[in-house]
């Protein structure tokens, strides 16, 4: 598989693509093992969202090996890109309008897999298209008007204008960092989970990369990555590993820290 240059375009205006049925031949083994994945003594039981971290390194590290995952981390971030780590996740009802991150010099994507059909009525994920690249003045205030539309706009968050991304399970989103977005109307039992990358930090940014993994020790763990993730990789996977695991030691004393001050790990 390859992204066309169209594709590539698109995702650089507009900061989403939708792969539809993109994994559908794996789909029954992707939702076995999510299923899997869980713990009995974390079962989701609707309340609040139920989230686990590093969430593919348990059980589905291979999919990081897929040509599929590779050619969508290379055509975008180049063939050097980063893993970043996964969620996977049980939702509960509506997730209000945010950016998964602020980041002006790399690019960072999310790959996610979508395990229940959604539509704009059951909590499909929506997208302001372009607001990826606003850096300036005018989206940090965006970022503040967002959390409350209706005292902003007198609008409720569901009707902002933006596209709906309806999915059927096999279907792939993927969409950068910084886009505004959110779902609506949700059931309390969505599964969902992803896969994060960025581009490769240049030597004199690598502390910036280093801030970023420390924000990880409110998952309380120790390491980015998984023994599993890590100790299973081939060469060609260990490209996209060894910027993070060289760059990840200070997470285990940040996590010890974190479980004296946090009752529970965090749930996203």
């Amino acid at each position: 598989m390859q992204l066309s240059q169209a594709q590539i375009d698109f995702f650089e205006t507009f900061g989403f693509l939708k792969f539809p049925q993109l994994m559908a031949d794996r789909l029954d083994w992707i939702i076995d093992e999510f299923t899997k994945t869980f713990p009995e003594e974390n079962k989701h039981d609707g309340t609040k969202r139920t989230c686990i971290v590093p969430f593919i390194d348990q059980r589905m590290s291979v999919l990081l090996d897929d040509p599929r995952i590779l050619a969508i981390g290379r055509a975008l971030l180049g063939e050097d890109f980063n893993y970043m780590g996964s969620d996977g996740n049980y939702y509960t009802g509506d997730t209000g309008w945010h950016r998964d991150g602020y980041h002006e010099k790399y690019r960072h994507i999310k790959i996610a897999f979508y395990l229940d059909q959604l539509g704009g009525d059951s909590g499909a994920l929506r997208v302001i298209p372009g607001s990826h690249w606003l850096h300036d003045k005018y989206g940090d205030d965006l970022t503040f008007r967002m959390r409350d539309s209706l005292k902003t706009w007198d609008v409720v968050g569901a009707d902002v204008p933006a596209q709906v991304l309806d999915v059927t399970p096999g279907d792939i989103l993927v969409f950068d960092h910084n886009i505004f977005h959110s779902s609506w109307k949700g059931n309390t039992s969505r599964r969902m989970f992803t896969i994060n990358m960025c581009q490769r930090y240049a030597e004199e940014d690598v502390q910036e990369l280093r801030d970023y993994i420390a924000g990880a020790a409110r998952f309380w763990i120790d390491r980015a990555f998984s023994e599993t993730m890590m100790n299973t990789a081939s060469p060609e996977r260990r490209v996209h590993l060894e910027q993070v695991m060289a760059n990840d030691d200070h997470l285990a004393a940040l996590s010890a820290k974190a479980r004296l001050e946090m009752a529970e790990p965090a749930r996203g």
